[in-house]
């Protein structure tokens, strides 16, 4: 592995790839901490720490999460990219009850740059409405709970600190898309997954910290090693059981017949085609989160004595660790991964490509008899892999519950930033390893590639 590592600085192209990537990961870094103006960002620091202390975590541990640790102190880029994901569910969802919209998607490039387009528009529409109410919540932090009566954040609140924060936190967001988009084109991985998981990474010293002083020794109120040990356990098996199921794939087997064109005579081959048991990879994991994400930070900063303080209650069923928010988050990752495996897998389509080229399933005959074969695999595979996806993501509330543990210490155990961690570091290590293979360098395993095991 060392030496597919420094393989990577013997190709230009890929080298100055990671040097892009490692940059605009770094502007995005030094943008978390960039203060918004006229935030006490030591305060706002203060209580949510206060916040994430309990079991069972709270959805501004989550909003952190994602954000990288920078809704903490109130950063430029305190939102993350989440209102920009947000956009992408409900357009990726209109598409499918909109024909308009679905005829656009399907007009290639310019098709594509279109939905883009829309994908930007809603994105600041989105990141406008979650820095209005974040800076209502700012104002008034006894809102978010009653023990924070006479906590000060924003020293000279008003409409110019609320317009101020608007511009900022949205601003920050379009950054950060357009970051993302920029690693995508120019550096290697996907952009937006990489920002996500740098920001998860980030937040890794914080739960050392907080699980050393659970365990440290002499502490009154420590655990035992014991549960540390468990707790190490814990992460391994689950590191180990992401990645296999990740890589894991179903190989159709596939004939090819014999086939003469013009002069040439194309011998019959056998071969297979792979089929992944978690086909969509961590989106249907951060599309169920942002979705959760969104009502509950609205809801849980609207006064109780509103109009709409029934959607303060509704946001405290739908923080992390409650049972609605455990069965709305099951549902929707089971949801996302048939939808997104539904958008991006053709049965018909392949079907009538093997049956145009001369390959078939053995036993079964092409066209459409082929095509209803391989849904009913794709669906088979699908609900394994999404019960697993489902089961991992709610793994570390289970623990934070069951044990007493933080939720910060529990969400590197499992989880939604477990999850996207191993997924977007295999995603860009199987990139990084195409390179070098086209190169005619060893990739980062000499004997088996970065490919399914099952």
């Amino acid at each position: 592995m060392l030496t597919a590592f420094r393989n990577i600085f013997k190709i230009t192209e890929l080298r100055n790839k990671v040097f892009i990537t490692l940059g605009l990961i770094a502007v995005f870094r030094l943008g978390a901490h960039l203060p918004t103006p006229g935030v006490d960002g030591a305060a706002l620091a203060e209580l949510i720490n206060k916040l994430e202390a309990g079991q069972g975590g709270s959805i501004f541990s989550m909003v952190s999460l994602f954000s990288g640790g920078a809704l903490r102190k109130c950063t430029v880029f305190a939102l993350g990219i989440m209102p920009y994901i947000s956009a992408s569910i409900i357009i990726q969802l209109l598409q499918v009850v909109i024909p308009k919209l679905e005829k656009i998607a399907k007009e290639g490039e310019a098709g594509r740059k279109k939905i883009n387009q829309y994908t930007r528009y809603s994105t600041v529409f989105l990141s406008g409405i979650q820095a209005f109410f974040i800076s209502i919540a700012l104002e008034h932090p006894e809102r978010i709970a009653r023990v924070f009566q006479g906590i000060v954040i924003v020293p000279h609140p008003g409409m110019l600190f609320r317009i101020t924060a608007v511009i900022t936190l949205a601003t920050g967001t379009l950054i950060l898309m357009w970051l993302g988009e920029q690693i995508s084109e120019k550096g290697i991985g996907n952009g937006i997954s990489l920002i996500i998981t740098a920001g998860i990474i980030s937040r890794f010293p914080s739960a050392v910290k907080i699980a050393w002083q659970l365990f440290a020794p002499g502490n009154a109120q420590g655990k035992s090693p014991l549960n540390l040990i468990i707790l190490f356990l814990l992460m391994v098996v689950v590191v180990v059981g992401i990645i296999l199921v990740t890589q894991a794939q179903r190989k159709i087997p596939i004939q090819r017949a014999q086939q003469i064109r013009g002069r040439r005579v194309y011998q019959a081959q056998n071969t297979y085609m792979p089929l992944r048991v978690n086909y969509a990879g961590v989106i249907p994991v951060i599309f169920a989160s942002s979705l959760l994400i969104f009502p509950a930070t609205i809801g849980s900063m609207i006064p109780d004595d509103s109009f709409f303080s029934f959607l303060k209650v509704l946001s405290s069923w739908l923080a992390p660790g409650q049972i609605l928010y455990n069965c709305a988050y099951v549902l929707l990752i089971i949801f996302f991964c048939y939808f997104w495996t539904a958008t991006q897998f053709n049965p018909i389509q392949i079907a009538d490509d093997m049956k145009r080229g001369g390959a078939f399933v053995p036993g079964i005959r092409p066209g459409k008899n082929t095509a209803e074969y391989f849904e009913k695999i794709m669906v088979r595979i699908t609900l394994a892999g999404a019960v697993f996806l489902a089961t991992i993501a709610i793994f570390p509330t289970m623990v934070s519950s069951r044990m007493k543990i933080p939720y910060i210490v529990t969400q590197f155990l499992g989880g939604t930033g477990l999850l996207i961690m191993v997924g977007v570091m295999l995603d860009t290590m199987r990139q990084v390893e195409s390179h070098l293979i086209m190169r005619h360098y060893d990739g980062f395993m000499s004997k088996t590639r970065l490919k399914g095991r099952f």
